[in-house]
């Protein structure tokens, strides 16, 4: 077969780990050829692309980023009919099948071709780790690496000039690198998109552990919208899925925390630093397991379909478990967080 492959959304730990582990168990056991797809779903479109032989991909799996770029390019963009431009320059270049790597948006893309006769199948990607269809999302656990020592770091500096100090990490939609990370470093308040605290609870918390003589901690998560929030408290700009471009509210927090508390506060965003870098073992290798496991799903006629983990196994999913909803964090998690701020 003649496979191709892409990477789309964000830019993620892992993804040439999973390209690896694709074009190796192809090449291996169906002697199947690749191409990749330049800058997801716009080399579609444009039909930019690369050959992927087996050894393009000799030692990339530890390396961060993908070496066939990204972009956050919408087929179905202004009303475009994406299904028939990928579907004649698939026809072009006799490609059997599309293996396409993302998140949300770009899952929901591969369905909506898949729905219009395009076979495809997906392998999630994600740090946020929020598709609801898998227990855990590659690029999860190399961000909350990042964010950890991160967090550890700035509580040394917290600690140094006696200041409040908050971190921001990524989070859309979900908390869950703020919950782990935080949890990780024991910061005194955590707060995420999920369960809202209100800016005064934030700073009874502050002040509890200002007064136990501790330079506080604060980690929110970039979606995060207080629960008393003024309208306007914060305004994003949107991308081509239609979805908010977040990022700043620790800017916005921590001048207020500082105005009501009248303790020093620093804000620091770490934005993008959570996605760069080496990938840690653990992604490492569940990337490589959904990878191949995506190439025996496109030889077992499996479009419309994802890889996934669940519990230690990888099985496959249909597209619309990953779509359909988030994958949040529950209330359980939050309580048992909850009970160790302050």
């Amino acid at each position: 077969m003649k496979i191709g492959i892409l990477t789309s959304g964000g830019d993620c730990p892992g993804l040439n780990a999973v390209i690896r582990g694709v074009v190796i168990k192809g090449d291996k056991l169906f002697e199947d050829e690749f191409i990749g797809y330049r800058d997801g779903w716009r080399g579609v479109i444009d039909n930019d692309y690369m050959t992927l032989p087996r050894r393009r991909v000799r030692g990339i799996g530890r390396i961060g980023g993908t070496i066939l770029g990204t972009s956050r390019s919408n087929p179905f963009h202004d009303g475009e009919d994406g299904a028939a431009i990928v579907r004649r320059h698939m026809d072009d270049n006799d490609i059997d099948g599309i293996i396409a790597i993302g998140g949300d948006g770009t899952l929901f893309t591969a369905n909506r071709l898949y729905e219009a006769g395009i076979p495809v199948v997906g392998v999630p990607k994600t740090v946020d780790n929020d598709l609801d269809a898998t227990d855990y999302t590659f690029g999860f656990n190399t961000a909350v690496e990042i964010a950890t020592e991160s967090l550890d770091r700035l509580r040394m500096t917290g600690d140094s000039h006696h200041r409040c100090m908050v971190a921001e990490v990524m989070g859309r939609s979900v908390g869950w690198i703020a919950l782990h990370s935080g949890m990780a470093a024991g910061a005194h308040v955590i707060a995420l998109p999920e369960f809202p605290l209100t800016i005064d609870e934030i700073c009874a918390y502050v002040k509890s552990a200002w007064d136990r003589g501790r330079a506080p901690l604060v980690v929110v998560a970039e979606g995060y919208v207080p629960k008393d929030a003024p309208e306007g408290f914060m305004n994003y700009e949107l991308d081509e899925f239609g979805r908010p471009r977040f990022g700043g509210v620790a800017e916005v927090l921590a001048p207020l925390i500082e105005e009501r508390l009248g303790i020093e506060s620093r804000a620091t965003v770490l934005g993008h630093i959570q996605r760069g870098g080496e990938p840690t073992g653990y992604d490492r290798v569940l990337a490589t397991r959904l990878g191949t496991a995506a190439v025996d799903l496109v030889h077992n006629n499996g479009f419309g379909r994802m890889v996934a983990l669940r519990g230690t196994e990888i099985v496959d999913v249909p597209l619309t478990e990953a779509i359909n909803s988030l994958k949040s964090v529950p209330r359980a998690r939050w309580e048992e967080a909850k009970v160790l701020f302050g």
